[in-house]
């Protein structure tokens, strides 16, 4: 693999990188999960080839761990986000039970 193809595996996964980023800053799952399975092939053929060890790629690695990390973090607060909309939704539907219960038994006062 001549350097030429080297930086275009790097550039090609930083992109796809960011493309990710900015799907789940919009919440776009589906989008996100597709760039994903393309991102693991790319992975495969770096890390045979090495890249990411050599001194000559150190920037595009620092960039690609930085953009790894920006990633976790924002699934991490998206996971965070849906745990409490999920929370709301079944206090809701607690409360909606209680009451429907509460509308249907007779009154035995």
């Amino acid at each position: 693999m001549n350097a030429d193809d080297e930086i275009r595996l790097l550039a090609e996964l930083e992109n796809l990188l960011e493309r990710q980023i900015e799907l789940a800053r919009r919440g776009s799952f589906t989008g996100l999960h597709q760039l994903a399975g393309r991102c693991e092939p790319l992975v495969a053929k770096i890390m045979a080839a090495g890249l990411l060890e050599k001194p000559d790629h150190k920037v595009q690695r620092e960039r690609l761990a930085k953009l790894y990390r920006d990633l976790q973090l924002m699934l991490s607060a998206q996971k965070n986000a849906v745990a409490e909309q999920l929370k709301s939704i079944r206090k809701g539907k607690r409360t909606l039970a209680t009451y429907r219960g509460n509308m249907w038994r007779p009154n035995c006062d």
